[in-house]
Parts: C-alpha cells; structure tokens; sequence
C-alpha cells in the first residue's frame, strides 16, 4: 500500500497523484469512513490557502465527503491554525487545511485536524490511506452541494487578541510585516491595525501563484532591508499558510524559532505560566538554546523534526511551549498547533512585559557552531552495530559534554549518512566530525 500521509498530512504537486482529483475525492470519502464508521453525518470544516488550486481541490474533498453523508462549510482562505482552533470551539468533527505550506505555488496539499484540533493519529492516518488504495471500495458517484461558505475570521481574531492583554504597553508600536500572499493576506494587516499598531505590510496582494514566491518567512531580507530603512521596532514574516512566523530586530537581524522559544519560555517562567519548566524542542534546535535554558532553570526536552512530533511530546511533558527553528511554536494554553499570528503576540507581550526590544531580548541565545557532515553509503546498517564506528562516536560525545552535541541520522530519501556535530570551537567540532565521516566511508561507503 502506497503512502499518503507525511509528517505534514497529504502533500505534492496539484493535478498530480496523490493530488489527482480522483485520490483527492477518494480521500474525501475515506477520511469521512474512517472518521464515522458507523455512518453518523459529520460536520467538517475547510480551509485554503490562496494556491490557485485550492477551489478545486476543495471541491474535490467535498464531492467525495459529501457523497458519505458528511456536510462541509469552507472558511475560504483562512490560516492553517485558524482551522484548527474554530473546528475545536465551533464544534466540527474535523477540519481540513488545503495547503503546501512554504512550497511554490505548484505544490498543495491537505492536512486534517481532529476535533480536537490535532493532527490525526497514525492509524487512523493508515486506515484512510488503506480505503483509497483499495480498489473494491468504491466513492459513490452522486452530485454533492458545494461547500456552504462561511466567515469565521473574527472568532479567530478575537481569540488570538486575547494573548495580548495590554497592546497599549506597547504604544504605537511601528511594525513591518510580510505575509508571503498566503493565508494571512487578510488577516494579519486587521489583526495588528486593530491592536492599535502602525503596520507596513509587505506581500499581501495574492494572485494565486505568487505565495512565498522570494518572502514571506523563507525570504525574508526584503523585510529585514524595510524594517532596518523605516526605523521600526520589528518585523515578521509569515508562511504561506500562517503556521510559522520569523522575526527581524530593529536593526534588520534575523531572530528564528530557538531565540524566541527562549525569549518567551524565559518571560512564561517569570510570569508562573510555564508548566513544568519544561520546552520542548526538536533535534535541529542549536545546543545554545539548551544551554541558555539551562542557566534559568528551565529543561528542553527533544523530539523528531515535526510539528506533530512536538505537540505530542508537548502532551508528554505537560509543556507550555515548543517548536522548532523554522519558526513553528506552539503555545498549548492558546492552541494545540503552530500560529505565525499568535507568535508574534507572544513576542510582542514578552517585550511589552519586559519593557526591553526584541534584539536584547534574543541576544540571550548563543548559537553554537554547526557542522554537517554527509556520507555516502552502500547500505544503512544501524552505526551502533559497527564497533569501529561506535568507538569514535563515544569517544566524541565524551569529548562534547556538556559543552556540545552530536547527531547522526540516515537520509531518508538518498543513501546518505548525516553527521551534525555542534561546539563552541568550529574547527575542532570539524575534525571530530571528519573522523566520524572517515570511520563511516571505511565501514560502509
């Protein structure tokens, strides 16, 4: 059976398996069986972004979905989060998220949330994925309605605005913000004209093939040049679905999602609010932030890369906080998912509360130096099993403690042996890595 899911639901080239019209409504009608059953009618909520594929792919989920029962209300192009909040306090049995992401706009894809808000478990990801691959089941052909249309943004704005008690602390605040003509086009200007801020928005004028297209977070050095040239206290830039945010200082400097999952860990723990003093971080995430942490008390705790990942090992530790480099945060006192929109209020509350500017704030986080290093190899034997390997590899951890990390992992899509190994001396952190690398070329390149 061919896999459908990633780690980040459905996702490929749209007009292409598995974004066919065929698998997409096929995966419509899955989900709803695999969800209900027992053949109770489910109320799902969809939202886009502004992909020019996005309408048809809709209609695609909705044909099939309605032609098991189910009754689909489309938010139109709304955040990926937005979903994943209003499907949980509207009372939807699920959500879905038409959505690439960061990806061009070729790309799309499709995310699911439980009732809860969640990302689907995997077997109930399995078990979708089973119903499209079997050839015997079939989606019946009937005409469905399309989707009664909705506008729920200023439930979802009303939400995130509660973050931030007192915008007024702030005064009038001068920000710059890109929204990479995706998802926040229209929300995210509202959102911060209405707090009170005086906003310059870059990228806000989607025509359905311009998202992310050189801004938004994965470019974001037009930004950083405005912010540095108009005299603003900051700047952010979204994704194109709105579930990830970077920051640019005053000076027009990159902050990513380590400096502020420190800085707002740090300002939670001031505030009583950071349950278990716990942060939850990926594998990616710069040995400086865990050392950084580890000065204020506060313990990070590590998972796959992955949103899913870190929400699950969030539910785990009974953390407030987590997320990853690229800028997704999770802060599970507001919503069980990534928001680009509510990161940026929670940055935005920490200088409030702390009356300081966001570069002395994430000035605190140290980044160590970083070394890569690939290997090719003949097969992916597990190097624990490899004595000659296994030697070098303790011999450097023991060389790093406490003052570094090492990670080793297999590509997962070339023949490729990855050596991450992080110091505070780059040429030393270098040596040891070659001599892993070496080790692993004469055992199994």
């Amino acid at each position: 059976m061919s896999r459908l899911f990633g780690t980040d639901g459905v996702r490929g080239t749209a007009g292409r398996y598995p974004l066919d019209p065929d698998t997409v409504t096929r995966l419509g009608g899955a989900l709803v069986r695999a969800l209900a059953p027992d053949g109770r009618a489910l109320r799902l909520l969809v939202g886009r972004d502004t992909r020019e594929s996005g309408p048809w792919i809709e209609r695609a989920l909705a044909r099939g979905a309605g032609s098991h029962g189910a009754r689909l209300t489309s938010a139109g192009v709304i955040p990926t989060p937005a979903v994943s909040y209003l499907t949980t306090s509207l009372g939807f049995d699920a959500g879905l998220v038409i959505s690439a992401s960061h990806n061009p706009f070729e790309d799309n894809g499709v995310k699911v949330f439980s009732s809860a808000g969640e990302k689907l478990p995997d077997d109930t990801e399995r078990a979708i994925e089973a119903l499209v691959a079997d050839p015997a089941w079939p989606t019946p052909d009937r005409p469905v309605p399309d989707p009664a249309v909705a506008d729920f943004s200023d439930a979802y704005l009303q939400h995130l605005r509660s973050s931030l008690p007192d915008p007024g602390r702030l005064g009038r605040l001068r920000v710059a913000i890109d929204t990479a003509n995706g998802a926040t086009s229209a929300v995210a200007p509202r959102l911060f004209a209405d707090l009170g801020f005086d906003v310059t928005v870059l990228h806000d004028r989607p025509n359905g093939r311009n998202i992310n297209a050189r801004c938004g977070s994965t470019h974001p050095a037009e930004l950083a040049a405005a912010v540095a040239a108009g005299g603003r206290r900051l700047g952010v830039a979204f994704d194109g679905d709105g579930d990830r945010a970077i920051f640019v200082d005053h000076e027009g400097r990159l902050v990513d999602g380590d400096a502020v999952l420190l800085l707002c860990a740090r300002q939670l723990k001031a505030a009583g609010r950071l349950s278990n003093d716990v942060v939850v971080a990926t594998v990616m995430s710069n040995i400086g932030l865990e050392l950084a942490l580890r000065e204020h008390g506060i313990r990070l705790a590590r998972c796959p890369v992955g949103d899913k990942y870190v929400r699950e090992e969030m539910a785990s530790q009974g953390a407030a906080i987590g997320g990853e480099q690229s800028g997704h945060i999770i802060f599970s006192d507001y919503l069980s998912t990534g928001d680009g929109l509510l990161t940026a209020l929670q940055v935005l509350r920490a200088m409030a509360e702390t009356g300081r500017e966001l570069a002395d704030l994430a000035r605190a986080l140290v980044a160590y130096p970083q070394v890569l290093v690939n290997v090719r190899v003949r097969e992916k034997r597990a190097v624990e099993e490899i004595p000659a390997v296994r030697d070098v590899m303790e011999r450097v951890v023991r060389r790093l403690e406490g003052r570094g990390r090492l990670l080793i992992r297999y590509s997962g899509t070339e023949p490729l042996l990855r050596i991450m190994i992080e110091g505070p001396d780059q040429q030393a952190i270098q040596t040891l890595a070659d001599e892993i690398a070496e080790r692993v070329r004469q055992s199994l390149g």
